[in-house]
């Protein structure tokens, strides 16, 4: 805080020095006193000094409050000024306007009206006062003798539509007033809910419009008749007294009837009877009966049908219902398109017929090769089981000179020996598995599995090959207890772990379950270098592996072909997520029948 703080420049000097000379002695009474004493001397010196800032503070506060509401006062007095004037401007431009012009409030009062609104009803404009509700304008409207109503309508009913349709946010409406006059009726909503109506007499308008659509239909008539004579069908316009009212030349070329004898006002029944008489009906319209069809008084369906003649052209006969009862009879060549639809028949039959001889060869070409397929199957089954017989005594004689020769030079040799042999034996071992799940001959007992001594299992067999590569084996076992078969469930998670251990260079291999549901997703996990996206679908190939620097010791790429097929036997879907050096993640959804409290070791 500066002296600047303290004394304001704005004070007389005698008060500034007066203030001064306060601050000097304060700070010489602070020097001479106790370090106590002169603490809370300081401390009420600098309350006082805020104090007065603060009040200092405030009071231009309240000067500048003071100058807005003098200003705030002074705008709104300028606004009441602007707004009376706005008020006047308003009446005049009302008055001005060459329409009735009346405004309704929120309430549905009346405001205010012009000296035209209301003229046209002389009986109705001593009643036009302030305060007037729309609903009582409304019966007034409808009980004046100015107003023209039709026979059928009472001024009740006037009243009910009127009412009705003020409920809509916008309103235009004619009426029709005595004496040949018309009155346009304009109701809109204003934005707070206000009604404005507009009247506008359009007896001129409507005396106009009248005359141009007297024109106009006979435009219109004879516009049809050229578009009628234009046409590729025959047409027939018959009112709701089945009598012509109008046709085209197509019509007796198409029918060979004579155009003498088409003329205004003659019956469809002769029309009928010419057709009956030299036509007969196509193919699927034998049931047609067009006389019964048109002595039906009303809610005519459309009747479509074909009629034919030797030497002349194959007719489509449409026939429809007007909207005053009326109908319209069409007829339309099809004969090139029913010659296409034969021909076109005659081809998908010869279609048919090869298609029928490829699928009878392709039938027996896909039997025969099932039945290879079998075969290979079978004898890749019988072949891995003979197999792995021989081999078994190979490793135990292996194991016996391994016990008997202790010699230094032939030990390393005999290991080799081992291990060769008991890769083969896995190969075979996967081999028979793949025949068996390709050959449909595997059979599958689904039983209640418990996934806690499951995984428990394999965490204690992969453990040795987990700390011979410097690998972290994490099983988190589950208290699910799942439906599955227990032999192949434990095959497809032995052959994921071992997948991901021999896949994984460093960091962790995790195998855990979560909840989804009703099911259980068992997940393998591992932090290798993952598999690209593109070649996702292939790993679960036979003799598929993407590292190529992996020995054929290590496997031959049939572990996720195996599990694959196991999963697919046993109805557990598997999926794959990886990202590339980012490890890679398998799931298996297995039902679960029951969670409980995981058995103690």
């Amino acid at each position: 805080m500066s002296i600047s703080d303290l004394v304001d420049p704005a004070d007389p000097p005698a008060r500034q020095i007066e203030k001064l000379m306060r601050i000097a002695g304060a700070l010489m009474t602070r020097v001479q006193q106790d370090s106590d004493t002169s603490s809370e001397a300081y401390a009420q010196f600098q309350r006082a000094a805020l104090l007065e800032q603060e009040v200092r503070v405030r009071t231009r506060e309240l000067e500048t409050a003071l100058d807005l509401l003098n200003q705030s006062n002074d705008h709104l007095a300028q606004a009441n000024r602007e707004t009376e004037a706005a008020r006047s401007n308003l009446a005049n431009a009302i008055e001005a306007v060459e329409e009735g012009f009346a405004l309704f409030s929120p309430n549905e009062t009346l405001i205010l009206c012009n000296a035209r609104f209301g003229m046209h009803m002389p009986d109705l404009r001593p009643k036009l006062l302030p305060g007037l509700s729309f609903s009582d304008y409304v019966t007034l409207v409808s009980r004046s003798a100015h107003l023209a109503l039709p026979p059928d309508e009472t001024p009740d009913i006037w009243l009910a539509r009127r009412m009705a349709r003020h409920h809509e946010p916008h309103v235009m409406f004619n009426v029709r007033l005595t004496g040949h006059r018309w009155l346009q009726v304009s109701e809109h909503r204003t934005p707070d809910g206000g009604i404005v109506i507009l009247q506008t007499d359009v007896t001129d308008m409507m005396r106009v419009e009248r005359k141009e659509r007297a024109r106009m239909l006979d435009d219109q008539a004879q516009l049809v008749r050229a578009t009628l004579e234009h046409l590729d069908q025959g047409v027939c316009i018959f009112d709701k007294t089945a009598r012509l009212v109008g046709w085209n030349r197509r019509v007796g070329e198409l029918l060979s009837f004579p155009m003498r004898l088409l003329s205004m006002g003659i019956h469809a029944e002769r029309l009928i009877g010419w057709m009956s008489g030299r036509f007969t009906l196509g193919d699927g319209s034998r049931h047609v009966d067009l006389r019964s069809w048109i002595s039906q008084s009303n809610n005519r369906p459309p009747l479509q049908f074909e009629v034919t003649r030797s030497g002349t052209p194959t007719l489509a006969v449409f026939a429809q219902e007007m909207p005053d009862n009326g109908f319209v009879i069409s007829f339309t060549d099809v004969t090139a398109e029913r010659a296409a639809v034969r021909a076109i028949s005659g081809a998908n039959e010869r279609l048919e017929a090869r298609v029928l001889e490829r699928t009878i060869e392709l039938e027996a070409a896909l039997a025969e090769a099932e039945r290879a397929n079998a075969s290979k199957s079978r004898f890749v089954a019988a072949a891995s089981h003979d197999l792995l017989q021989p081999l078994s005594a190979a490793k135990l004689f292996l194991a016996s000179v391994e016990e008997s020769d202790t010699n230094a030079e032939t030990a390393p040799v005999l290991g080799k020996a081992r291990r060769a042999l008991e890769s083969v034996e896995h190969l075979m071992g996967a081999l028979l598995d793949i025949s068996k799940l390709d050959s449909g001959r595997a059979e599958v007992h689904v039983t209640a599995v418990s996934l806690h001594r499951l995984m428990q299992q394999l965490g204690d067999e992969m453990a040795p090959l987990a700390r011979q590569k410097g690998l972290c084996l994490n099983v988190v076992p589950s208290s699910a207890v799942v439906a599955s078969d227990a032999t192949y469930l434990r095959r497809i998670l032995q052959n994921l772990l071992s997948n991901a251990l021999r896949y994984t260079e460093s960091g962790t291999v995790l195998l855990g379950a979560r909840r989804r549901g009703n099911h259980v997703m068992i997940e393998v996990r591992d932090t290798g270098l993952g598999i690209p996206a593109d070649q996702q679908k292939e790993i679960f190939r036979e003799f598929s592996r993407l590292n190529a620097t992996v020995s054929s010791s290590d496997g031959m790429g049939l572990g996720l072909a195996i599990v694959e097929r196991a999963c697919l036997l046993l109805g557990h879907t598997l999926t794959l997520e990886s990202e590339e050096r980012r490890g890679s993640i398998f799931r298996v959804a297995v039902p679960v029948i029951r969670f409980g409290t995981p058995p103690r070791d």
